[in-house]
């Protein structure tokens, strides 16, 4: 099945997450973004992370769909208390104002999908790597 990786949102839209998810190269790329949520579909590569960082107000869902890594999660950004291995068919719960990062340790990338409830990305956004996602004046 091809995927159209677009933005859909604001407006009805069914996708297998498993196969968007798999066939998704970019670091990031929002398919949905609509007033409440957004989903994200992403891909981090060997000895990367998604980065550590944190949303107010935002609670995030994240399901790992291939590869394995290590998720951290704390109060602040010099407290990650909270440390657990997560793999394949795994969900990640981070409330809001919790800091976290998933770091792959794996030998092959970590394709993820994530749930932002509320949207925490500018719609339609795109980022091919963790650099360019990095440089987006428009990320915090």
């Amino acid at each position: 099945m091809s995927i159209d990786f677009k933005d859909h949102g604001k407006k009805p839209y069914v996708v297998n997450i498993e196969e968007a998810t798999v066939q998704n190269d970019n670091y990031r790329t929002t398919i949905w973004t609509g007033e409440k949520l957004q989903v994200t579909v992403m891909t981090i590569q060997p000895n990367d992370d998604i980065g550590l960082e944190v949303h107010k107000g935002i609670d995030q869902f994240i399901r790992i769909e291939e590869g394995q890594g290590l998720c951290l999660m704390g109060p602040s950004e010099d407290n990650l208390n909270f440390e657990q291995s997560v793999s394949e068919d795994e969900a990640v719960f981070v409330p809001a104002g919790m800091w976290h990062n998933i770091k792959n340790t794996g030998d092959t990338p970590l394709k993820l999908y994530t749930i932002y409830a509320g949207p925490d990305h500018i719609e339609g956004t795109v980022h091919p790597t963790h650099e360019d996602a990095k440089n987006d004046p428009n990320e915090h």
